[in-house]
């Protein structure tokens, strides 16, 4: 019996490169005319995998997260994985927007990712949800590598990583 291959299918984000993003988001916005004077700010909660912009108004904090997600693209961070809040009015005149990370599938998209690969038919090709992953392995390396071209072609609303691959 030939060897079974196998791949694990995940999502995240490097928050060490997100706390980079936002230095740099910090150090363009002090820098920048149209934010001179106003009460702009980024925060990272790295605990809690969360990123705050606080702005003047609603304008500024699109500007605010145009500048961010500029630095995140840069930075190599996937943007599909943002979680956009909704935009809050907080005290003293100003709009606050929380931005989650996504770090992990949730169990509604690792059970899409299954039914995704299980509705392609490819042949031997065996499909296992382990937590916040989903392990996709088959004899046949080709039909791992057609496994992985039918999730990129879905849209699951995160960025897909495809490792361990074996």
């Amino acid at each position: 019996m030939p060897a079974q291959s196998s791949f694990d299918v995940t999502t995240g984000v490097d928050l060490q490169e997100v706390d980079n993003a936002v230095n740099q988001a910090r150090t363009e916005i002090g820098q920048r005319y149209d934010f001179k004077g106003s009460k702009a700010a980024v925060a990272f909660d790295r605990a809690a995998a969360t990123v705050e912009l606080t702005a003047d108004s609603e304008l500024q904090l699109d500007a605010l997260l145009d500048v961010l997600q500029t630095r995140l693209i840069r930075r190599g961070v996937p943007v599909r994985n943002l979680d956009l809040g909704s935009v809050e009015p907080g005290g003293g005149n100003i709009v606050r927007r929380t931005i989650r990370l996504v770090t992990a599938l949730d169990a509604d998209t690792t059970r899409r990712v299954a039914a995704a690969v299980k509705a392609a038919k490819l042949k031997k090709v065996q499909v296992a949800i382990q937590g916040d992953q989903v392990r996709v392995s088959s004899p046949s390396r080709d039909e791992l590598q057609a496994a992985i071209a039918v999730l990129r072609a879905e849209d699951f609303g995160v960025e897909l990583t495809f490792g361990n691959y074996r």
